[in-house]
């Protein structure tokens, strides 16, 4: 969304994806109906770093697909840390299984199919790093139920917040979230322009 021409700059001087996730793109391409789903080299890149800066011991992610995005937050995980990822599509959700044994991360990730609000109830705290990439009109119920179960200096990434901009239901579900995050006293929020727009929230700080 911010043009292609920055965006293949952008790609062209950031860490170059390996081997494996080139495949992964490929069968994705190949096997799904939108396979612009899938983050993409950029954004991969942006997860694995964050996850390297943070050095979280654990991370939820809400939204599978076929596995792009978990692969690269388990590689940068420290010794120890695990993932937990979500989807309902069981389809998607083995392709990425298996990608993520290739690539030697699969004990690092625990996969849970089914609809997204059901494993989230289940689930218990605190996860020091959350990322969202579901379906939008979800965004807001999905942000409530994992605020509960951040870290007390844990993130939530939430992606794809730049579709604001666009015309139809999701983006109007999309600035319905952007806007609740802003207005939301108990956390802190920017969102950056990488692809389609990354919002990262932090809890607000206790005053001293």
């Amino acid at each position: 969304m911010i043009g292609e021409e920055f965006e293949r700059y952008a790609a062209a001087v950031s860490a170059q994806a390996a081997g494996l996730f080139e495949r992964l793109d490929a069968e994705t391409r190949e096997t799904q109906e939108f396979p612009q789903m899938s983050v993409g080299q950029l954004e991969g890149a942006f997860l694995s770093f964050m996850v390297f800066m943070k050095k979280p011991r654990r991370v939820l992610e809400i939204g599978t697909f076929t596995g792009w995005s978990s692969i690269a937050m388990a590689s940068a995980l420290p010794p120890g840390g695990t993932l937990v990822t979500c989807d309902r599509n069981a389809e998607t959700t083995a392709i990425a299984r298996r990608y993520a044994e290739e690539a030697g991360v699969a004990d690092r990730i625990e996969y849970r199919v089914g609809p997204a609000a059901e494993t989230l109830a289940e689930l218990e705290g605190p996860f020091d790093l959350v990322f969202i990439d579901a379906d939008k009109e979800g965004y807001v119920d999905y942000y409530e139920a994992v605020l509960p179960l951040l870290a007390d200096d844990g993130v939530i990434l939430a992606d794809n917040t730049l579709f604001a901009l666009l015309d139809g239901k999701t983006a109007t579900s999309v600035a319905r979230f952007n806007e609740h995050v802003r207005d939301d006293p108990r956390v802190e929020c920017v969102l950056l322009t990488i692809r389609e727009g990354v919002t990262l929230i932090r809890k607000r700080s206790a005053p001293a």
